[in-house]
């Protein structure tokens, strides 16, 4: 097998107790022809300090960059990519890590599957290095799937770099703060391109179980945006469109959380 370049693509933020295990998952992997272009959004800790130190080490495998100021997810992948020279990019987050044979699986089927453009996989949570669920994904799914939500998981995908520049990347914006690779898709399926997932879970996601108390109604809001957009984009049919409002259901379901989690510390507290 031809082992094209895989440039991985991460951006951080704040991660110095988690980058270490990320990145080493990385150096560890039997897919060994890859360069690791790492965007630091400003961190106010010593993440940088460190990805600093592994491009000291190597050199020929890393490039660190840095915003000039805190733009977020979006805006640090598009930073990325302007470094990328592979052939293939892959998506890595520094509080995660992924299984040893996560690249050559994936470029494995890439190569036997030359109508695919992308491959994502299932990921599994895992907390203090305890694993729990897995979350599969539809093994070849097709864009009208998008009406329910993104089919991949954002950064357990592989594909080519030429996807990348012919959907013009991720949507910078305040409307896309948390849908930024669901704004992808749309565009991806508009170019005609088709994506795949395996079933093997080889990304291990760190399980925030407060994660909810952070997020903000308007990113709900926004979320109900990027649906209507979607949809249009790729021509669905009218009855489609209530599936644009699911965001309003989560939202719902986010505060009444909050309530609960509220009201279970205030008890606690008495």
């Amino acid at each position: 097998m031809d082992k094209g370049k895989i440039s991985v693509i991460m951006a951080v933020f704040n991660c110095a107790d988690t980058i270490h295990q990320s990145i080493e998952s990385i150096i560890s992997q039997t897919y060994d022809n890859w360069e690791f272009i790492i965007c630091d959004d400003c961190s106010t800790d010593n993440t940088l300090e460190i990805v600093r130190e592994y491009e000291a080490k190597y050199p020929n495998k890393f490039k660190i960059i840095q915003n000039e100021k805190n733009s977020r997810l979006a805006f640090s992948l598009n930073h990325c990519l302007e470094y990328v020279n592979g052939e293939f990019v892959a998506r890595m987050d520094g509080d995660d890590y992924v299984a040893p044979d996560r690249f050559e699986k994936q470029i494995s089927f890439l190569m036997e599957h030359p109508d695919i453009h992308l491959v994502g996989s299932a990921m599994q949570s895992f907390d203090n290095n305890k694993l729990g669920r897995i979350i599969t994904y539809k093994p070849f799914p097709e864009k009208e799937d998008l009406r329910k939500g993104p089919c991949f998981a954002h950064a357990s995908i592989l594909t080519y770099a030429y996807t990348y520049k012919e959907t013009g990347g991720y949507t910078v914006s305040a409307r896309t703060m948390r849908t930024q690779d669901y704004d992808l898709w749309f565009r991806f399926y508009a170019k005609g391109f088709k994506g795949a997932n395996l079933d093997d879970p080889l990304y291990y996601y760190r399980e925030d179980e407060y994660a909810y108390l952070r997020r903000k109604p308007k990113l709900y809001l926004w979320a109900v945006v990027t649906r209507f957009k979607g949809f249009r984009l790729l021509k669905f049919p009218l009855h489609y469109y209530v599936y644009t409002l699911t965001p309003i259901v989560g939202l719902v379901y986010n505060e009444m959380r909050k309530l609960k989690a509220k009201f279970t510390l205030k008890r606690k507290s008495k």
